[in-house]
């Protein structure tokens, strides 16, 4: 999808340890999950009908934003720096600029129950969840700092919507396998991917003893990083990179208290499956996670994941072939819900810049909104399942 994006200011509600387990070269294995390909193009038809049924956007925004509270919007802001340190485009925090300034990194993550629990999952500072084919939910992590990390994973197969995603950060994708709807996607010179199925998926990747193929593919910071090397791929950021968020200052915290806020201290996203949830704990301001009946943990330490924000994006989306592959809009926009401690309120979400550029979030007035600094969780929602999000 190429079309030029632009924003309606119109309001609109709209994770064994690595050693305990064998390691071995990853080799190709069907996946029966994967969705038999029947119309190569169908996808690229439901872009197009998307774009083409877009309502028309009532003003072009150009130069700064309006933003809340006064701030400036981070799309027009250079990122401040405080001698070796940058803020992170990821938390807001101040991170090494060697750390900072290096583009990051989005791994799609094995989400079923078997592949539970993952191995590396806490230390993404984005992470993205959204469906596949059959109600299952798939989560792609965005990692800033991997560089100790020895086992990520499990590593599952590309989604489009995963990798539109992944360009909101400017991020190197990650993935075992792909369908043959990703094919043209990944192929765009824009789109900087490493690939369990391509010459250098041994490189980037390798299998474990513990858990059955498919669900046992893991990717090393070492390999990654060869694998970058490998391809060839630029390790900073693009000149024209405008960041995602637009964060709070040091000191200042966010606590929605508009006349439309409201109760989040229990969040349901509403997916069959999996059934997630978030717990708020008012003492630590965070989100904690649950799914399968249970707290979601990272093997690598044992530590329940926990976020500081959490975004509901409704997107538009549809069936792109009888097989069941999924097709999201990741680009016109729609309905959105900002929460962060303890209190939701509604909003909006379109994406700037075309494919490259990010999706940015603003209240019902228009006005962009400004996110705690911290980890943040980003539920795809279905709009037609709003109905199953309980938020209270």
């Amino acid at each position: 999808m190429k079309n030029k994006i632009i924003i309606t200011l119109c309001a609109l509600f709209m994770c064994t340890c690595f050693f305990a387990c064998g390691k071995q070269e990853v080799t190709e294995v069907s996946d029966p999950s994967e969705p038999e390909v029947t119309d190569p193009g169908a996808y690229q038809e439901f872009e197009q009908s998307v774009s083409e049924n877009a309502e028309p956007a009532a003003e072009t925004v150009k130069g700064t934003m309006d933003t809340e509270y006064g701030y400036v919007s981070s799309y027009d802001l250079e990122r401040e720096r405080d001698g070796d340190n940058v803020r992170s485009y990821l938390t807001g925090r101040f991170v090494p600029s060697a750390i900072g300034d290096r583009r990051p990194v989005a791994v799609m993550l094995n989400n079923i129950e078997a592949a539970q629990p993952m191995t590396g999952v806490s230390f993404a500072d984005v992470i993205y969840e959204c469906v596949v084919e059959g109600s299952l939910t798939r989560m792609m992590g965005i990692f800033e700092n991997y560089d100790d990390l020895e086992k990520i994973g499990s590593v599952r197969s590309c989604r489009n919507y995963f990798v539109y995603y992944a360009l909101e950060y400017d991020a190197i994708y990650c993935h075992y396998g792909q369908s043959s709807y990703a094919v043209p996607l990944l192929e765009e010179p824009f789109v900087d991917n490493l690939s369990g199925l391509s010459s250098i998926g041994n490189t980037v990747y390798y299998r474990t003893t513990d858990r059955q193929a498919p669900h046992n593919a893991y990717a090393s910071a070492k390999g990654i990083k060869k694998g970058i090397e490998t391809m060839g791929y630029d390790t900073a950021y693009s000149p024209d990179y405008r960041g995602k968020f637009t964060f709070a200052k040091d000191g200042d915290e966010i606590i929605p208290d508009s006349p439309d806020s409201y109760d989040a201290t229990h969040v349901e996203p509403g997916y069959l499956i999996n059934k997630p949830w978030f717990e708020y704990n008012a003492d630590d301001k965070k989100y904690y996670r649950f799914q399968y009946g249970d707290k979601q943990i990272d093997d690598m330490n044992g530590q329940q994941l926990a976020v500081d924000n959490i975004i509901l994006q409704y997107s538009k989306w549809t069936k792109v072939d009888d097989n069941g592959y999924l097709g999201f809009d990741c680009h016109m926009g729609g309905n959105m819900t900002y929460i962060t401690r303890g209190k939701a309120r509604n909003g909006t979400w379109i994406r700037f810049n075309e494919d490259t550029g990010a999706a940015r979030y603003f209240d019902n007035e228009g006005k962009e909104i400004v996110i705690n600094q911290g980890k943040t969780w980003i539920e795809i929602i279905q709009d037609t399942e709003g109905d199953k999000v309980k938020v209270n």
